[in-house]
């Protein structure tokens, strides 16, 4: 009999612990970059264990953190300090037009696009921003490259991000691009676990997930450093694109309509509430719109 595996949207709540350890979090510079400057109201979509949540939260900002998969929102809550909630990008329990920024870091992907950025345009003020963030192999290097092919095959987010969904929006201007790269040091074991964490080997048949490892291991052996381990570099693709609410459908039956009042679990929060957040000009992004 073959085994049952998870969907991979739903793998990483069998693999919280390995992903809460290994996966690399996020520069401050790229989140303040994300954000648009300045204090602000954030709902974050699809936080997974905390890791964007942290940096957030560290930045001054007012974070409602939501997931939908409760292995990680637990491993959230031990993280950080922030409202959370159990939810979905696409019914997000907030009020129409009560927050500044719309984050969502290493998630959006997931996301069923058509249903999500109707919702993410009805909770954000006038001039909110959306904000998509990935950490993406460097694969400018060659044993990089062998990494992400055996975690990732099938994947070549390099070039699908972000989702044609948000570059085609009717809800969202034009879309600012900007990358920043760090590196994340690497023990054997921790490497190991970065690979359990990826959504393509925890979906495999336990079998198929041991040869993996075991080439993630003899890469390892190559690359690594010994004691000094092994750095693995990353770049961190931002994405970030104003509201447009004109064309907005009806009210949902979810939403509460109080437009004036914070998100639940914000309300005791002293943020600034500027009434436009577009964010200020950056000669090195880029600008993207397909349409």
């Amino acid at each position: 009999m073959s085994e049952p595996t998870p969907s991979p949207a739903t793998s990483f709540g069998s693999v919280a612990d390995a992903y809460d350890r290994a996966r690399p979090s996020y520069p401050d510079d790229a989140v303040a970059w994300l954000t648009g400057g300045g204090r602000a109201h954030v709902v974050e979509l699809g936080a997974g264990t905390g890791k964007l949540t942290e940096v957030l939260h560290r930045g001054g900002h007012h974070v409602l953190a939501t997931e939908p998969l409760l292995p990680m929102l637990a491993r959230l809550g031990q993280r950080v300090a922030v409202p959370h909630a159990a939810a979905a990008a696409e019914a997000i329990p907030v009020r129409s037009r009560s927050v500044d920024v719309v984050a969502c870091g290493q998630s959006f992907h997931w996301f069923d696009a058509e249903r999500a950025l109707p919702e993410i345009a009805r909770v954000l003020r006038p001039g909110g921003v959306i904000g998509l963030v990935w950490n993406t192999y460097d694969t400018s290097i060659p044993w990089v490259r062998r990494l992400k092919r055996l975690l990732s095959p099938a994947s070549d987010r390099d070039g699908e991000l972000p989702t044609p969904a948000l570059l085609e929006s009717p809800y969202f201007g034009f879309v600012e691009e900007k990358r920043f790269r760090f590196w994340q040091s690497h023990t054997a074991r921790s490497l190991e676990e970065l690979a359990r964490s990826v959504s393509h080997v925890a979906t495999m048949s336990a079998s198929a997930r041991e040869r993996t490892l075991a080439e993630v291991a003899s890469l390892y052996d190559g690359y690594g450093r010994g004691h000094d381990g092994m750095q693995l570099p990353w770049v961190t693709r931002c994405f970030r694109a104003v509201v447009r609410h004109q064309d907005l459908p009806p009210e949902p039956s979810h939403a509460p309509v109080d437009h004036d009042a914070a998100p639940p679990g914000l309300e005791d929060q002293d943020a600034a509430r500027p009434a436009d957040r577009r964010p200020p000009e950056d000669p090195g992004m880029q600008l993207i719109d397909f349409r």
